[in-house]
């Protein structure tokens, strides 16, 4: 997993990257996880959901005991796998969608 960077007296880590610490108020509940140059990997895919875990303030609640606030992360649909099985059943998707 990938370590996090120190945090500052007020919990917020440094400013890097594309992260400022004095915009930290803005977009309450959402978070990025990329690749910058858009390769895939499983760690994204782990470090959103430690991102997900650790969201103090998601825009909703889970009061409840025994349900959460529906939050989640989105992904990208796994082309090659489905395709493969599909194939497996005989069925041919049509050509993928380069979104880039």
């Amino acid at each position: 997993m990938s370590q996090l960077p120190p945090r500052s007296a007020a919990g917020e880590p440094p400013a890097q990257g594309l992260y400022d610490p004095s915009f930290e108020h803005d977009s309450c509940g959402v978070g990025f996880i990329v690749h910058i140059k858009g390769q895939k990997s499983h760690q994204i895919v782990l470090d959103a959901l430690t991102m997900l875990e650790n969201m103090e303030h998601r825009g909703a609640c889970g009061c409840e005991s025994n349900t959460g606030d529906g939050a989640g992360i989105l992904v990208q649909v796994p082309d090659k796998f489905l395709r493969r099985e599909m194939a497996k059943q005989g069925i041919k998707l049509p050509p993928a969608v380069n979104m880039a």
